[in-house]
């Protein structure tokens, strides 16, 4: 695994060492990237070596395959990474990442996993987000398996699973009467009072947010390293990704970015298509308004969690990517999404989350107006499990048990007798 040969602000390009945690650039408060020695991965790096660290060690079977490119760090795992590349069955040129597949039922772990593993290689011991949903989730996973504590903000109406998850793996647990953005500004508060009540430096927690870390991106590349090898190190024509915060979408470009400079991959970079939920649509109104950045989207509501970010840290950095692909941000509204889930459950086997959802119906909206073809080689990604949604999903569509179940239940079912 490489050393970081520095952190780089994805604003300014100012350096920053990576000896110590760091947060956001001090200068434009950007988010920072991790930067290697490309010279010394071009001689010690290469496509070949992947195999063989997925065949010499049960740890590199996922995202950890490829630790040519990711931080020098004993791995916080449970596995995450080299979910399915399923091929569509009405859909030639289809396919889509199972993210659901990954530790905690979603993309989330990979972030997470690279986050938690740094943090523990630092010396932290308090990690603190706020989350939608599935980032908490994940977070309290990995804190518990790397022995460190998690502080989570949460929405109160966060999907059940979520909750439950979060309280089971031990995390510190706030739901907070209102969105991500205002579980964003009680951790930004909650640290400042720990600083100014002088706790001891130990004793403080580190946020883990999105984009006010460098790690989550190091994890969220792994998408595209997967990608790109599962289609045989070569590059999709287009690519569908979820977007609430963007972290996956921008992971992915810099993965494109490494893969390119150290000769894994050439030709055409994949045109980028970045989805939201109308409900919640802060980029997609950037995009079509030709602005460099979004506004804060009031009143935000979709059934889709994760889309639901009214400001995303990264915006600048979406717009930019999918302008420089030759992508476009689309939203979708709620009964799309709903009858896209339906169907693809349906038609092709697949619980989607609602987020992946969002992607599938931006697909076939695209399909009719004939800006795709169903031969366009595409990859859609369904960043979670529908199962982590059950709960949001029944009450959307209306759902009811026809029956209460009983209070208690015998033990031994048929065989004793009630």
């Amino acid at each position: 695994m490489p050393r970081i040969a520095y952190l780089e602000c994805a604003r300014c390009g100012h350096h920053l060492s990576a000896e110590t945690p760091q947060t956001l650039c001090p200068l434009d408060a950007g988010p920072l990237y991790v930067r290697y020695d490309l010279d010394d991965l071009r001689r010690s790096a290469s496509r070949d070596n992947i195999a063989r660290y997925a065949a010499d060690s049960a740890t590199s079977l996922g995202m950890w395959r490829y630790r040519d490119v990711l931080p020098q760090a004993e791995p916080v795992t449970l596995g995450e990474g080299w979910t399915p590349l399923l091929a569509s069955r009405r859909y030639p040129g289809l396919r889509l990442k199972e993210e659901g597949a990954n530790p905690t039922g979603s993309f989330k772990a990979r972030g997470l996993s690279l986050a938690v593993t740094m943090a523990r290689h630092y010396g932290l011991r308090h990690l603190a987000a706020p989350s939608a949903g599935n980032a908490a989730s994940a977070l309290a996973a990995y804190a518990a398996r790397g022995g460190l504590s998690a502080h989570l903000f949460l929405p109160q109406d966060v999907p059940l699973a979520n909750h439950l998850e979060a309280e089971l793996y031990g995390a510190e647990l706030t739901l907070v009467d209102g969105l991500i953005s205002d579980c964003a500004r009680l951790v930004t508060e909650a640290i400042a009072a720990q600083r100014d009540a002088n706790v001891p430096p130990e004793e403080i927690w580190f946020d883990l947010s999105t984009l006010k870390e460098p790690f989550r991106v190091e994890g969220k590349k792994t998408m595209g390293y997967e990608l790109v090898e599962q289609l045989g190190w070569q590059y999709p024509e287009a690519v569908f990704y979820p977007t609430g915060g963007g972290v996956g979408l921008i992971g992915m470009w810099k993965a494109f970015e490494e893969m390119e400079a150290l000769g894994w991959v050439s030709g055409k970079r994949p045109r980028m298509y970045a989805l939201q939920a109308s409900g919640c649509a802060p980029v997609a109104q950037a995009f079509d308004e030709g602005a460099s950045e979004s506004r804060f989207f009031a009143n935000a509501a979709t059934l889709a969690a994760g889309l639901r970010v009214p400001k995303p840290y990264g915006d600048s950095l979406i717009l930019d990517i999918v302008r420089r692909s030759g992508g476009a941000v689309l939203a979708s509204s709620e009964e799309e999404i709903l009858a896209s889930l339906k169907d693809w459950a349906a038609h092709e086997g697949l619980f989607l989350s609602p987020e992946g959802a969002a992607a599938t119906a931006a697909y076939d909206k695209l399909l009719t107006t004939g800006e795709l073809r169903s031969d366009d080689r595409v990859v859609l990604f369904n960043t979670g499990s529908g199962l982590k949604y059950t709960d949001t999903i029944a009450q959307a569509l209306r759902l009811r048990r026809p029956h209460l179940l009983p209070r208690s239940l015998p033990v031994g079912g048929i065989i004793t007798p009630v």
